[in-house]
Formats: structure tokens, C-alpha cells, sequence
């Protein structure tokens, strides 16, 4: 990177050709008092001060881009007028000067509400009380109730500022970067400044065309990553999701972090391997295996960007700033690192603190200028995803014994609270998304999304994706043609559905046996070879014994990494489940207690958080003092590798039942009666020894997993759920 640095230390950011008001708080002068709210600083100004200036002197936090020029309307407040007893002034409107062509200029041009006034052009000439909106705070309150997002405080990584550049002349031989930068340190208190070689070679240019007006992107306080001519005021950033299956992202305004598009695509690496060890074998044993991996991840994140430029109406050079959070893997090969390291103990990173590192280096289209920030990793397995689910959904802050999973095809698991908090990750393969089912697929316009089994008749109703109407609905079929999917398969949340409904209609026992016995109560249930299925949906969607089979190795996978947790904290209950990931969030919380994918607990303190881990990226994307939050929080977090603990074989075995061979289930029983454990029947016994055998399997897989080239236990659960099960 070129640079160039000024000298002395940061001040505090002021309008352009001002040194700043003289303010004394409470001081006894005629001077005006001013009042602002809702921060409620007040002290006392120079008649004459411009209302911006006095709320830069007292530390309140106005917007601004364009310096106090009057033409970005960033700094618009809202002067309160009356008797203020409680503050022992009055507010009238001669305590303002009038607008001037300045202000009346912008409100005919863009619009100003009638009880708004530029704060950078009304000056104070007696007492006031000014109003501060949310839209005009740097440091404004971001709610996103779309993306099922926590409140937080917006603290641009990348901001805008519009100066006047001193024009050059043969007396002061200062280059034009040199100048750029005192004026960027007289108007705005910026110092030890640094610049790309692209903004010194645009640079020259802007200013001719701005007629040395220019306006520049400033990241992190210290580099400048663009220039324009004139005034310019559009800045965006994309958070990205990285996940083993999907890949996600939001694309956001980086001045009041409002969301403009967000749009996901397939990861091209699955035809590499579902699973990501799969993936890791495929690096191992194909020469330039992991460059091929790199390169369609990286060609399909670009790919997300063109397509969320073009929904939100933007050029991609308009975007200056990615957050991105994947796991360990997607991280490494993102980054073009080798993973195989990641495939063996002790499962090492390459490296596990926040990475920060130009887009061009991930060979992504945007402003030439921007910048990648890549949430740091926790442990080989438990990645930059696990750290945007910690803050998002802020466990460590809690009082209450809080489980956050993010389920997918590799499991996240954080256990704990402000005084203790532990991460995993458990490998729990592809059966959750659909894959390994015999009728599975993604979750799209109609995929079976919900399932309910009448325990009488045995019979299903269900809905699809597209349609809002159950299948048993008069109008069901009407409205299945009116949207044109049909009833094409079964997702994610309709596989854990109908395990759950057919265990709690006895037709599946708690060994997760098809029971044969029913096919004399409902045609529903038939013989599939030496095995019996459920017809869900005739023709041809079915649940097969190998379905339940892969859902049971998957939920045991994860309940037995949650259980290491548990363990690990000396605890048997926990307060609080949150359900994370585009699939997590979709689950029924009952069902998955009923399939007996997470520890007994409360439904009422059982929720799903939507896609936790993109919503970590948003909010390290819109906050640096997020960023500098999460950096902190996972140095603190301790790591359990599920791989190495001798137990996991121990729970994984349990959890395979359900909901489990000897866990108690006290909240779940109070809401609904469990089907007492019973044998299974003579036609099904040869299904159970097959069950042991594959138990055994598990169990020689786990126990070799520390020395095996790949994770062991992963490829039983691929291998296992679509072997032959007799």
C-alpha cells in the first residue's frame, strides 16, 4: 500500500473552516444555552455558532458527509420550542437564525420535513432545545426485525467526507495527496492517514473535475480506499454466509445500515462432496484439488454480488466493504489456504484471528478500494460462522444457561453464559437439508415442509413451500396448481417432521424401526425389501427405514456434541435453546424435542434465530465496535473438539433412540404423551440386529477418528444412512 501520513495525534471531527466553538457547560454567561436531546448534553456557545458545531463541542453525535456544506442533509435536527421547565429555558424560533439559500436550496431540491433545519446553517442566537433524530445519529440504534436481528449500534467501518482541497501553486510544493490530507485533518480531525495507489492515481483527476472539491471513503479512521470528484454520498457493503450448502449475503447502505437486497445460491463445491470432509479427502487425493475448490467458491461469491448489485439497483463498484463468516474449512479454502490440516488432529488453523485483506485478492468485482474483514475462527473445527452466531445472538451477555446450534451439515454448538461459554462442532452430514433422503431435496417451492400423522387413522396431512393451505384443505389441489410446484419432495423440516409424527403415531419405535406390524392397520405402510417405509404422498414420497436411519445418525451426531458441553459445564439442564440456520430456524421446536435433536427443555424458552451466523456478518459488517466485541469474546471461548472426547461414542450411541435411550424429558411430557418403549416386532427384529451392527460401526469409526485422515464419524454418517440396511 502507498501512503503518506500527516502528523500529530486524532482530534475531533469539525465542519469545514472552523476551529471549533469555545463550549463551557453550565457556565453563567450571556451566552446561548443549548440543550440536546435525547443525549441531554447541554452547555453554553457563542451566539453565532452553528448548530453542528455546538454538538460537536459537547460530544453529541450528528451525522455529516459533505463538512458543514449544506448538501448532504445528514445533520437535519429538529428544534423543540416552548417553556422547557425541566430544564429552566424557553425555545422559541428567533433563537435560530432564519434559512438561509443554503438550506432553502437543499429542501427544494431533495425535500426537508417543515420542522427540520440543517444543523450545519442554523446558528444559535439564544437558548434552544434541538432534537437530534435517529437518522441524522452516526452512532444510530439498527433494528432488523426482517432478519430476526438483535438492535445494535451503528459505527461505520468506512465513512464518507466531502473537503476543499487547497489548489496547487508554485510557492507550496505539496503534492495533491499531501493536501488532501490536511484538508482531511483540518475539517475532520483526521491524522497518520495512509492511501491506496489506486486513490493517488484517481485522484488528480477528481479534483480537475471537482474543481478541487472531492470526497473520499476513509476505512477504520486511517486509510483511504476512494475518491470522487464533487460531493458524493453512496457507500455499500455486503455480509456474506459461507455455508458448506448456501451461500448467502445482504447487501447494505454503510451510511444507516438499511438492507437493500439479499439473494443466496447453491456453493458449486458440493459436486467436490456434500460434506466438508468430503471435501478435505477430495483436496488429499487430487493434485490442485484445493485450488479447484477455491476457485468455485470464490467464482460463486462473486456471482452473489453481481446478483445483489443488480436486485438493490447499484453498480458493484458502489460496494466498499464485505463482512464474511464461514467454518473452518469454507474459511481456508476461501482464503486459498490448503485444509487438510483441518482433516487430522489436532485439527489446526491456519490461522484464527480476524483476517482483513483487499476484495481484488479474493478475485472479487467491486470498488478497487475495498476491503474484505473475515470474523475470526474458534478452534479446527468451530469456525468464523460460530463467531458471528456468538454475536448475533450474544450468549456470552446472558444470565440464563443459553444453547445456541446452528444446524447444518456441519453443526455449531455454543453452550453457556456471561460466565462461561463453550463452542463445538459436531458432523452431522447432509440428511438435514434433504440429501441422503430418498425423497429429499431443498427447501423450494413444493418441498413438504410440515407434517401431522392422526394417531387414529394414521393418515398424513402436510404442507408445502408455495402453498398456504394443508393438504387435507378442499382447496388444496386448487391452490397446488394455481402456484404450479406440485408435491415435489420433502426438505429439511418436513423430514424432522414426520420422523417425530411416525414415532408418536408408534408406527416408528424408539430404535427408530419402521414397525411392519401397521401394515395390517393402513395401507400406508408397506414392505420396501426386508424393510417396511410410510407412503407420505403417493406416488413415489416415501420414508424409508434408511431415511430414518440417516435423521437418527445426524440428531445423535449433535445431541452428543451438546452433550460434551454439558458435561464439560457440570450441568443437566439448560434455560435456553436457539435454533439457528436457514434449516435450524424452520424447525417446529416440539418436533425437534420429540426426535430428540436438543436436551429436554422448556418449549417456551425454545426459538429459532434465522440465519445467526449471516446475521453476525451484518452486524460486524455495519460495526467496528462489533468487530473489536466479537474479537475479544472469542479468545475467551473454550474449545471442545467432539473428535477427541472419549465420550461422544458414549452419547452418540444413547442419542441414536428416540428421543434418547435414558434421558428424562420432564417439559416435553407435559405437553404431550410419549409412546411407551415397546420391542419390535418378529418381522422387524433382523432390522434391529442390523441397527447394532451399525452401531458397532459408529462406534469403531468414533474411536478411530483422531487418527484417521478425515473425520471418521462424518463419513459413517454419509456412508451409513445410504448403505444397504440389511
Amino acid at each position: 500500500m502507498a501512503g503518506a501520513s500527516t502528523s500529530g495525534a486524532a482530534a475531533s471531527p469539525r465542519p469545514r473552516g472552523s476551529d471549533g466553538p469555545t463550549v463551557s457547560e453550565g457556565a453563567a454567561t450571556a451566552d446561548p444555552q443549548v440543550i440536546f436531546t435525547p443525549s441531554g448534553r447541554r452547555g453554553r456557545v457563542p451566539a453565532g455558532t452553528t448548530v453542528l458545531d455546538a454538538a460537536r463541542g459537547l460530544g453529541v453525535d450528528i451525522d455529516s458527509v459533505c463538512g458543514g456544506r449544506g448538501i448532504c442533509g445528514r445533520c437535519a435536527v429538529t428544534p423543540a420550542f416552548g417553556e422547557f421547565a425541566k430544564h429552566g429555558i424557553t425555545s422559541a424560533p428567533s433563537h435560530l437564525t432564519d434559512a438561509g439559500e443554503i438550506e432553502a436550496a437543499y429542501r427544494a431540491e431533495h425535500g426537508l420535513a417543515a420542522d427540520r433545519r440543517l444543523s450545519c446553517t442554523a446558528s444559535l442566537t439564544g437558548d434552544a432545545v434541538i432534537d437530534v433524530p435517529p437518522e441524522s445519529q452516526v452512532h444510530r440504534q439498527v433494528v432488523r426485525k426482517d432478519l430476526d436481528a438483535r438492535p445494535f449500534v451503528l459505527d461505520p467501518v468506512v465513512r464518507l467526507h466531502t473537503v476543499d482541497v487547497v489548489p496547487p501553486d508554485l510557492a507550496t510544493p505539496t503534492g495533491d495527496l499531501g493536501r488532501l490530507f490536511d484538508a482531511l485533518g483540518a475539517e475532520w480531525g483526521l491524522r497518520d492517514l495512509h492511501a491506496d495507489l489506486g486513490v493517488i492515481r484517481a485522484l488528480q483527476p477528481a479534483l480537475t473535475r471537482g474543481d478541487y472539491r472531492v470526497t473520499v471513503a476513509v476505512h477504520g479512521g486511517r486509510d483511504v480506499i476512494a475518491v470522487w470528484p464533487g460531493f458524493h454520498d453512496r457507500a455499500f457493503g455486503v455480509a456474506i454466509d459461507v455455508g458448506s450448502t448456501t451461500i448467502a449475503g445482504h447487501l447494505a447502505n454503510l451510511t444507516d445500515g438499511t438492507i437493500l437486497a439479499s439473494a443466496g445460491v447453491m456453493n458449486p463445491q458440493i459436486r467436490f462432496g456434500e460434506d466438508l470432509m468430503s471435501r478435505v479427502s477430495y483436496v488429499m487425493m487430487h493434485e490442485g484439488g484445493e485450488v479447484e475448490l477455491t476457485t468455485a467458491v470464490r467464482k460463486a461469491l462473486d456471482g452473489l454480488l453481481a446478483a445483489l448489485a443488480n436486485k438493490a439497483g447499484i453498480k458493484r463498484v458502489e460496494i466498499l466493504e464485505l463482512a464474511l463468516v464461514g467454518n473452518p474449512i469454507m474459511h481456508h479454502l476461501l482464503l486459498g489456504i490448503d485444509p487438510t490440516p483441518l482433516g487430522t488432529a489436532p485439527f489446526a488453523l491456519a490461522v484464527d484471528t480476524a483476517v482483513e485483506l483487499p476484495a481484488s485478492e479474493l478475485g472479487l468485482r467491486t470498488h478497487p478500494g475495498a476491503r474484505v474483514y473475515v470474523l475470526p475462527c474458534i478452534a479446527g473445527h468451530v469456525g468464523a460462522d460460530t463467531a458471528g452466531v456468538i454475536l448475533a445472538e450474544e450468549p456470552h451477555k446472558a444470565t440464563a444457561l443459553t444453547l445456541v446450534v446452528d444446524v447444518g451439515t456441519n453443526a455449531e454448538i455454543v453452550l453457556g453464559n456471561r460466565d462461561r461459554l463453550l463452542a463445538a462442532s459436531s458432523p452431522t452430514g447432509p440428511a438435514f437439508e434433504g440429501a441422503q433422503i430418498s425423497a429429499g431435496q431443498r427447501a423450494a417451492p413444493g418441498a413438504i415442509e410440515r407434517v401431522r400423522i392422526d394417531r387414529e387413522t394414521l393418515e398424513p396431512r402436510f404442507r408445502v413451500i408455495g402453498v398456504d393451505a394443508w393438504s387435507d384443505a378442499p382447496d388444496f389441489a386448487a391452490r397446488l396448481e394455481t402456484a404450479g410446484t406440485g408435491v415435489t419432495g420433502i426438505c429439511g423440516s418436513g423430514i424432522i417432521e414426520v420422523v417425530a409424527e411416525l414415532y408418536l403415531a408408534g408406527i416408528i419405535t424408539a430404535d427408530g424401526v419402521v414397525d411392519g406390524s401397521f401394515a395390517a392397520r393402513t395401507s400406508r405402510v408397506v414392505a420396501d425389501g426386508r424393510t417396511f417405509s410410510y407412503v407420505l404422498h403417493a406416488p413415489g414420497i416415501l420414508v424409508t427405514q434408511n431415511d430414518v436411519r440417516a435423521i437418527q445418525l445426524a440428531k445423535a451426531a449433535l445431541y452428543a456434541g451438546i452433550r460434551l458441553l454439558m458435561d464439560q459445564l457440570g450441568v443437566e439442564t439448560i434455560d435456553e435453546v436457539r435454533l439457528a440456520g436457514a434449516f435450524g430456524s424452520q424447525i417446529d421446536p416440539l418436533h425437534a424435542m420429540v426426535l430428540g435433536l436438543v436436551p429436554d427443555c422448556d418449549l417456551a424458552h425454545v426459538r429459532g434465530a434465522g440465519n445467526a451466523a449471516g446475521t453476525g456478518a451484518l452486524i460486524a459488517l455495519l460495526s467496528a465496535a462489533a468487530r473489536r466485541e466479537i474479537e475479544g469474546v472469542v479468545r475467551r471461548v473454550e474449545k471442545i473438539e467432539t473428535a477427541v472426547e472419549p465420550r461422544f461414542q458414549e452419547h452418540f450411541v444413547e442419542a441414536m433412540a428416540i428421543p434418547h435411550r435414558t434421558a428424562a424429558n420432564p417439559n416435553l411430557e407435559r405437553v404431550l404423551t410419549l409412546p411407551a418403549r415397546r420391542g419390535a416386532s418378529a418381522a422387524d427384529r433382523g432390522a434391529d440386529s442390523r441397527a447394532a451392527r451399525r452401531r458397532r460401526r459408529v462406534e469403531a469409526a468414533t474411536n478411530a477418528a483422531t487418527t484417521q485422515p478425515i473425520a471418521a464419524i462424518g463419513a459413517t454418517i454419509a456412508t451409513s444412512a445410504t448403505g444397504d440396511d440389511r
